[in-house]
């Protein structure tokens, strides 16, 4: 499987130039190398802010391993504690997570802590709750001053338990970071995150590779997922069958979910992803799932089922895009439809493009999966800073 996703040549790059004089490139590359270590060790000395994240939930690995870009020590997934740092911005950020990081016994390193939780279900927010409760006894003891908080919100956005331990209601939490269409985001204090790939499921941080961006691929679309009974996903498989369809794309559905995949059938899966044009994206509990980022990882466009699900999701004050509003003001460049009966019609036009045209649509959603990704590391930093460096002033 490795072959997919290596970069046979490190060098390549598949938005320059074909033609472009790569010795040229490689000169300037290791010399912007050379500059950056010269001034790694400058600019420590003058991070004016030290930012330690405390990864208790599954999605921190996307924040830092996939938005990030950082590394972790040891590799090993199971391992009982990593780290990593890097410096970003006037912040110097180091990163810990696994089993062993509990509370009271790891050394607290900067006044500046990052909580990365899991809200999607009581047992989950018990957890979070305790984690809270350590932070809140650290400041008060003067040994951290500033929180903010990535959460991993429930599908039906009832997030109502963190709202206390937030500074606008008179707790101790400067900024949340909050998935899917929470309608009390504000870009103030709380701000929509992504949800980002299934870290829990070791999914990778993938370099796209040439035959990625410019091979034909063996299907029109896939879906590797559990049908619900009653869903819009019933509709979707015999949609599929009726026209026929179902030969044309990589279909495995399954009556049931299992959240622990076995090594064949997330290979399965990846391979249904780079074999693909299309990755269907039927809602499940919530219409953003971890499918639409995995997709775009492989370059195989995301087709999202555009409507809203059950709870309390929705627009809020600065967004009024929902489902998905945070992927669309971004301007995601998904096929969005509102109802499963419109596939005939995408996988005719499918069917009718030149493998000259995928490419290009290729190329323009990995480069704007890549593009996201740095906006999204660019806009945690900057409110990072602004919040955090103005509480210090003020």
């Amino acid at each position: 499987f490795l072959d997919h996703v290596a970069v046979g040549n490190e060098e390549w790059n598949p938005w320059e130039l074909d033609d472009k004089n790569e010795q040229a490139a490689s000169q300037q590359r290791y010399e912007a190398y050379l500059k950056m270590i010269k001034n790694a060790r400058s600019h420590l000395e003058q991070s004016s802010l030290r930012v330690q994240i405390w990864g208790k939930a599954a999605i921190g690995l996307y924040l830092w391993q996939h938005i990030f870009g950082g590394n972790l020590e040891p590799d090993n997934v199971n391992a009982q504690w990593r780290e990593g740092s890097q410096k970003a911005g006037s912040t110097y950020f180091s990163f810990i997570t696994g089993p062993s990081v509990v509370p009271g016994y790891f050394s607290v390193e900067a006044e500046s802590v990052v909580l990365v939780l899991n809200g999607r279900e009581k047992a989950k927010i018990t957890y979070a709750t305790q984690w809270l409760h350590y932070v809140q006894a650290l400041i008060q003891a003067h040994k951290i001053q500033r929180v903010a908080v990535v959460l991993l919100g429930n599908e039906q956005c009832n997030n109502e338990w963190i709202l206390p331990y937030l500074k606008r209601h008179g707790g101790f939490v400067n900024l949340l970071f909050v998935t899917y269409d929470y309608a009390l985001v504000n870009e103030e204090d709380i701000f929509q995150w992504p949800l980002g790939v299934a870290t829990y499921r070791n999914f990778p941080v993938v370099e796209p590779s040439w035959s990625m961006v410019h091979d034909s691929r063996s299907y029109l679309c896939n879906f590797l997922g559990t049908v619900y009974k009653n869903s819009s996903r019933e509709t979707l498989v015999e949609v599929l069958e009726q026209n026929g369809l179902d030969k044309l794309c990589w279909i495995a559905a399954r009556e049931q979910w299992q959240p622990r995949e076995t090594n064949e059938s997330f290979k399965n899966y990846q391979d249904a992803l780079l074999q693909s044009d299309l990755t269907l994206c039927p809602v499940g509990i919530n219409t953003e799932c971890y499918r639409i980022y995995e997709a775009c990882s492989y370059g195989s466009v995301p087709v999202i089922e555009d409507v809203m699900t059950q709870g309390d999701c929705g627009n809020s004050s600065k967004y009024h895009s929902a489902p998905l509003q945070l992927l669309k003001t971004m301007g995601a460049p998904f096929i969005f439809i509102k109802n499963w009966k419109e596939l005939p019609a995408v996988l005719e036009t499918e069917k009718k493009m030149s493998l000259q045209e995928k490419i290009q649509r290729r190329k323009k959603l990995i480069e704007w999966y890549r593009n996201f990704k740095a906006w999204m590391r660019q806009k945690f930093i900057n409110t990072l800073e602004n919040s955090f460096l103005s509480s210090d002033k003020g």
